[in-house]
């Protein structure tokens, strides 16, 4: 992707929303007096702020990058990430979990799990999550380092000791983690959730109309669903599938998948699809996930925090046409052939240039067909061979110079990079200040989604592992200052994972597969320990620990069509091959739920409780005074609202179908 250039009404848009976001977390700063006004907000925020931070804190790189690019590779099947694996959770969060969560006055998820079982169970999920966190923040900003190095026109490089070199990607990925930690660190959780509320603005206003100059050039929906036909029909041209689909495989949300795995690119069935994304991922990630609990847990009073999900659910119906359509845009467009589009490549990494510059020099045409294979393992992607066939013949007969040899070899690479789409068309789309516009919401999603995790994970430390194992008994003071050290450790952590990440070219992928290992044990252990007053401390601790050693099992003898034994799977023994990355994650997280709550049933009948009904109080369902909604208008009460948005939901399915 050749790089843009920004005009002076862009630079001022980007300085200005970086200016603000730090400048809240300066103001707020003066507010934080505690450690509970750091990591909890005190409690104190209004119902409309949690619920616009509640949706902005999913909003992140996750939502834009991952979500466009699985509406390439998958079509509009990506919109039961909304409509199956959202808004019922969403529903079910605010009408049943919050009243346990804010009623408990737990400061976190995983203080509640102490409350209702014991420090065992609490220990594993924090720890469990804490992971989870900072591979979550490595995401957006993996994401944001890669945008930036692809559009801005700087060219980054810094010689380290020790034969060390800092690149573009290494300097934007370093300067934007400083930018969060910055308001983080001076406003705590109330800066990040404030700052929340505006990047949502940001990145509608910043995206809408990428989609509709998108929408305007391809035709209009009814052209760009023709599209979608020859798309269907000859996905190979695109190196989108090797397989031939039926018309409408990237265009109807459920008919391909009632048809079965072999018959939608997303290689899942109806069972994966409905238990595996729509009950134990989507339920995993929103009721249990302290993410974007911790927004609701903000709220001012038990009202506010019931309508925070409730309120989060309504622009969350309707992000597929913000997040999906883009993608789906750009396959309609690459394969028009007057468009002058291609879906962007994966990038040959510099390290591999060398060896297969040296085997393309070397190679005779007479065996392009052994050198292409020599080639393809220098690069470590998938080539054309057409193309590098050519190259090797034209190169024998008149050698070229080594800049063309870059570029012609990164022309063959028939790999996707599907987390650069909604980048691409940026690019393509927007003219000075509008591009200013684009780029800033694209900021604002990626460091929403940093600081989103990083304050769950300096939450989940200090009051979970910190005060709980390491330290107890000390000074508030000390917690404080012990949370704005761990946010700085945070960052750096989530570096790490950054680089960790870059691996994978579609962030839904990896961080599907991360809620896999952490949350869809943990709604097991959740669901029964809310619902079952039976469930003891002793079963849920190993119905936890055996589903995410179920999960690690599974991804060690599974993996996906094109991934080769390794950090994607397989490690231990491919027993089976899955269509997709995805169809793998739904599976996996099948799995793991169901051993985690075979495990905690068992058990918890072979083991004594030791928690009275007393002490249950107020943490399990059955003993718990329900409830008395005291809102006067009842069509805000939270159980109305809940259903008719699981109506609205079910008209978008049919609309779709």
């Amino acid at each position: 992707m050749q790089p843009i250039q920004l005009q002076w009404i862009d630079y001022t848009i980007l300085i200005a929303y970086v200016g603000f976001v730090i400048g809240i977390g300066f103001v707020l700063a003066r507010y934080m007096k505690s450690s509970s006004d750091f990591l909890t907000s005190g409690r104190s925020i209004p119902a409309w702020v949690t619920g616009l931070a509640f949706i902005s804190a999913n909003l992140g790189a996750l939502e834009l990058v991952g979500m466009a690019a699985s509406g390439a590779k998958y079509g509009i099947a990506t919109a039961h990430f909304y409509w199956v694996g959202a808004i019922p959770a969403m529903v079910f969060l605010a009408v049943f979990m919050m009243p346990f969560y804010y009623g408990s006055k737990a400061r976190s998820v995983p203080e509640y799990l102490k409350m209702r079982f014991d420090e065992r169970v609490r220990c594993v999920n924090s720890i469990s999550f804490a992971v989870m966190t900072v591979f979550a923040s490595g995401i957006s900003m993996n994401a944001l380092a890669k945008l930036l190095t692809g559009l801005l026109p700087w060219k980054l490089d810094f010689a380290l000791p020790g034969n060390v070199h800092l690149g573009s990607y290494d300097c934007y990925l370093w300067i934007c983690s400083a930018v969060v930690l910055l308001y983080v660190l001076k406003g705590g959780l109330t800066s990040a959730i404030y700052t929340e509320v505006l990047q949502f603005f940001m990145i509608v206003l910043g995206f809408a109309p990428v989609v509709w100059l998108g929408l305007k050039d391809v035709g209009g929906w009814s052209v760009l669903k023709g599209k979608l036909v020859d798309v269907a029909q000859n996905p190979a041209a695109l190196s989108l599938n090797d397989k031939t689909f039926q018309p409408d495989a990237w265009s109807s949300a459920w008919k391909p998948l009632i048809a079965g795995p072999e018959h939608n690119p997303m290689g899942v069935d109806l069972f994966a699809m409905v238990f595996g994304l729509g009950f134990v991922l989507s339920f995993g990630y929103w009721c249990t996930n302290f993410l974007v609990v911790q927004r609701a847990m903000a709220a001012k009073n038990m009202t506010a925090a019931r309508r925070t999900p409730l309120i989060a659910a309504i622009p969350k119906m309707f992000f597929p046409v913000l997040v999906i359509l883009p993608g789906m845009i750009a396959i309609a467009l690459a394969s028009s052939p007057g468009k002058d589009y291609r879906l962007p490549p994966r990038l040959i990494a510099s390290s591999a240039y060398t060896t297969a510059i040296a085997d393309i020099k070397t190679a005779k045409p007479e065996n392009a067909g052994a050198a292409f294979e020599a080639v393809s393992k220098d690069i470590g992607l998938k080539l054309d061979k057409t193309k590098i066939t050519a190259l090797i013949s034209q190169n024998a007969v008149a050698p070229l110079p080594e800049g063309q040899l870059k570029d012609r070899l990164q022309d063959a690479v028939a790999e996707n990079d599907y987390d650069s789409v909604i980048l691409s068309l940026v690019k393509k789309y927007c003219p000075p200040g509008l591009l200013g516009l684009a780029l800033t919401g694209l900021l604002a999603s990626f460091m929403s989604g940093m600081a989103g995790n990083v304050t769950a994970f300096n939450t989940v430390w200090t009051y979970d592992l910190y005060q709980a194992y390491f330290a107890p008994g000390k000074s508030d003071k000390h917690y404080f200052w012990m949370g704005k050290f761990i946010t700085v450790i945070g960052i750096l952590l989530s570096i790490v994972c950054a680089y960790l990440v870059s691996r994978w070219s579609n962030a839904m992928d990896i961080i599907q597969l991360v809620f896999g290992f952490v949350n869809a044990p943990l709604f097991a252990t959740f669901l029964l320990g809310m619902f079952w007053k039976r469930t003891t401390g002793t079963g849920a601790f190993i119905g936890l620990v055996g589903g995410i050693l179920t999960s690690g099992l599974f991804h060690a003898l599974t993996s996906a069509v094109g991934n080769a034994p390794g950090i994607k799977g397989g490690y231990l023994h491919v027993v089976q091959v899955f269509p997709s990355d995805m169809a793998q994650n739904f599976w996996l997280a099948s799995f793991a739920f169901t051993a985690c709550f075979v495990l905690t049933l068992v058990i918890s009948l072979a083991t004594r409780r030791t928690k009275t009904d007393a002490e249950l109080k107020g943490l399990v369902y059955s003993l718990t005074p329900k409830i008395k909604d005291e809102e006067q208008n009842w069509l805000l009460r939270p159980a109305v609202v809940g259903t008719i948005l699981i109506i609205c939901c079910i008209i978008l399915n049919i609309i779709f179908w």
